[in-house]
């Protein structure tokens, strides 16, 4: 297979580390052309993997539809792998779409609140625009994998794996992330795009019920304690916008009565992330300053520090797992199925920092999947619409096992 990888930030570097171990004698991946609007960036990137026309190095603004699929057509290219901001997902998505190929990213088209309600109505959701053009990308036998990251992407797998085994019924699930990360040196700082950190978290997040639809509310309300496993410990969660609540619904059956996503941001972030909205530097709209037009939110990303390269200063673990709650065999059952990664394991092991390698761990197996044509289906599709079996018999050759905690009759497990 031969791969566009669109964006070499941390997470596209984390993708292109793990694929040449996965596939270090060539099997499968035929080429990796590495690209960036940094052609320096690119190249660095590149160079890690090895010299030669295996992984070569291009620069691309991802935001020009035409410059995407002229790179396509020009380097023959079977998959376009999106890595960066959402900001560029539909430019590329169409890119990829006009010049045939396949499509993969790891969150989903942007939303737009609610015009005159959007704290308790959904405007246009995550990935309505991928969405409604599935039967145009079905008919053209292309695959558009949309949101396959860790969360959403590598969440929404394990929610399949308990629906096809682990329950009878299923009532609620729930995605919970949490993190006990510290960054050296630095009150504020984000382990992933700040572009996105700020989108998500400031946006109204969506919540599903059976009852009611999907519906939202205030930005990173909902505070609850969740108890994370392998030494995390107990932290507070706030419910933020994400792509798990639009898709597993639609996808996940059994009696499913409700869905919600929250995540352990810590009082001082979301502190900063309320101050900079009510400055209006989360603003992607241009303002003029002093003759220069500039959007407020490209300005706190330049000044935060970059995620590909704080990997040394990064202590600690993160665990994203999907929390599952419903009945087996008459008897109720709770189930927590996750994936911890260590920021120090993944410094030795990959070189990179940890979120953005449990990222991209998502991406690296189902390529591989895509590839060999173990995972295939056509149209636009989110990742609960495959087998989760050859996907999770990966996880742990890739550095990355999962885990099950288990309440079923009483029994706790890890």
């Amino acid at each position: 297979m031969k791969i566009l990888l669109l964006g070499a930030g941390a997470v596209g570097e984390a993708y292109a580390a793990l694929t040449s171990l996965a596939d270090s004698e060539d099997r499968w991946l035929e080429k990796l052309v590495v690209a960036d609007f940094n052609r320096n960036r690119a190249r660095e990137v590149a160079d890690r993997m090895g010299v030669g026309k295996r992984f070569p190095a291009v620069r691309i603004d991802a935001g020009q539809q035409d410059q995407v699929a002229a790179a396509i057509q020009e380097h023959d290219i079977d998959l376009v792998l999106n890595g960066c901001p959402q900001s560029f997902d539909q430019h590329i998505f169409d890119a990829a779409y006009q010049a045939g190929c396949h499509y993969l990213d790891m969150a989903m088209t942007l939303s737009e609140k609610h015009p005159t309600d959007p704290y308790n109505k959904v405007g246009v959701m995550l990935g309505d625009y991928q969405f409604t053009r599935h039967k145009d990308w079905e008919a053209k036998g292309l695959l558009a994998l949309v949101g396959m990251g860790i969360d959403p992407g590598v969440s929404e797998v394990f929610a399949r794996y308990a629906e096809k085994y682990l329950f009878d019924e299923i009532d609620e699930i729930g995605v919970r992330d949490g993190s006990n990360m510290t960054v050296d040196n630095y009150r504020y700082a984000t382990q992933f795009s700040v572009w996105s950190v700020i989108e998500e978290c400031l946006n109204p997040p969506v919540f599903w019920e059976k009852s009611k639809g999907y519906y939202t509310t205030l930005p990173m309300s909902g505070p609850e304690t969740f108890d994370f496993p392998e030494g995390i410990g107990p932290l507070e969660v706030v419910s933020v916008e994400h792509e798990e609540v639009i898709n597993l619904p639609r996808w996940i059956k059994k009696g499913l009565k409700k869905v919600t996503f929250k995540i352990s941001l810590g009082p001082a972030l979301m502190e900063a992330l309320r101050l900079l909205n009510d400055l209006g530097l989360a603003s992607t709209d241009p303002i003029d300053v002093k003759g220069v037009k500039i959007i407020p939110r490209d300005v706190v990303e330049a000044c935060m520090p970059d995620p590909a390269k704080i990997g040394p200063l990064m202590r600690g673990k993160i665990c994203v797992g999907t929390w599952v709650k419903g009945r087996k065999n008459g008897k109720s059952r709770e189930v927590y199925l996750y994936q911890v990664a260590d920021n120090e394991v993944c410094m030795q092991q990959l070189k990179c920092q940890a979120v953005a390698a449990q990222t991209a761990v998502g991406p690296a197996i189902a390529i591989e999947l895509l590839a060999k044509g173990i995972w295939k289906k056509f149209g636009v599709l989110p990742p609960e619409a495959f087998d989760p079996d050859p996907f999770l018999e990966r996880m742990a050759s890739y550095g990355f096992p999962y885990r099950i905690r288990d309440s079923w009759q009483g029994d706790q497990k890890e």
